[in-house]
């Protein structure tokens, strides 16, 4: 394993984030779909146009990051033949599939037509450089 030192933080850049939730990285917001928010990645952390897998007892979820500097996070499991989505290439606000080229809208988690089929979505955001994602999918 390799790690890169971002500021004051020390993040894997080849291994999944391994999730071990505090009180001190979760903080409450009115009406977010979860309530609470974890911290798993440093922005820089994500190349653009890339993703990284948060290992969660939700399952692995791959956070993306666009060109346009926007941050989504879908189950990393493309709902054609499971292959993993974290792996795909991110083109706008889509990522394919490395498996079968599956196209998945990351605003949606909807595969685009023709084919049909979802990827569960995840709350995140940004604050400060800090990506934060709520484990309650949508």
């Amino acid at each position: 394993m390799s790690a890169k030192r971002i500021g004051d933080h020390t993040v894997s850049t080849n291994q999944p984030i391994e999730l071990a939730p505090r009180a001190d990285l979760q903080a409450r917001t009115e009406g977010d779909p979860g309530g609470a928010w974890i911290l798993v990645a440093v922005l820089a952390a994500i190349p653009v146009r890339g993703a990284r897998v948060v290992a969660t007892p939700e399952g692995d979820v791959a956070v993306f990051r666009t060109s346009d500097d926007q941050v989504f996070a879908v189950r990393d499991r493309c709902p054609h033949k499971g292959g993993p989505l974290s792996q795909g290439i991110v083109f706008g606000h889509r990522v394919a599939c490395p498996l079968h080229n599956w196209v998945i809208d990351l605003e949606q988690g909807q595969a685009v037509a023709p084919d049909e089929g979802c990827a569960a979505r995840f709350p995140v955001r940004v604050t400060d450089g800090m990506v934060y994602l709520a484990l309650r999918a949508f």
